[in-house]
């Protein structure tokens, strides 16, 4: 499954702006209500109750918040480069500036845990990351997370 499949060119936030760990997750939640026509407080409650069993943040800077969601028709994902890195509660103490929501139909099972594989191999590459960071434009961002390579891994 490539992540063109998961995620679209309009669901890339090149500059987010915001202070902490919840402002971020209610931009995101509300971001992601817009693009799936899904319930913003529900998906606001699923990544919160998540973020209470453990942070998401995989360390080096970025967190991969996920929750599943009765009424979804597929997986969806939603990319967003922060303007500047705030506490996420990593185990790595590092603040995060890259994170990528997903979320995915409740009855997703293994696609929903592959798919959180293939975002985690990807954003694990210190070359990408560091190509992520240096960029402030969607599209090239879009480029950089769905280049066939990232999306083979």
């Amino acid at each position: 499954m490539p992540l063109t499949d998961i995620v679209a060119q309009n669901a890339i936030i090149p500059a987010l702006k915001v202070n902490n760990k919840k402002q971020a997750i209610q931009e995101l939640a509300a971001r992601a209500a817009q693009l799936t026509g899904q319930d913003e407080k529900q998906i606001l409650e699923v990544l919160l109750q998540r973020e209470k069993l453990g942070s998401t943040a995989v360390g080096n800077g970025v967190a991969i918040p996920h929750g599943k969601l009765p009424k979804l028709a597929r997986l969806f994902g939603l990319f967003a480069r922060l303007e500047r890195p705030i506490n996420f509660e990593a185990l790595d103490g590092q603040p995060v500036d890259l994170i990528f929501l997903l979320l995915a139909p409740e009855g997703a099972g293994a696609d929903h845990l592959k798919a959180l594989a293939r975002i985690a191999r990807l954003l694990r590459e210190p070359e990408t990351t560091r190509k992520l960071r240096d960029l402030d434009n969607a599209e090239a961002i879009y480029t950089i997370l769905t280049l066939p390579s990232a999306s083979a891994a």
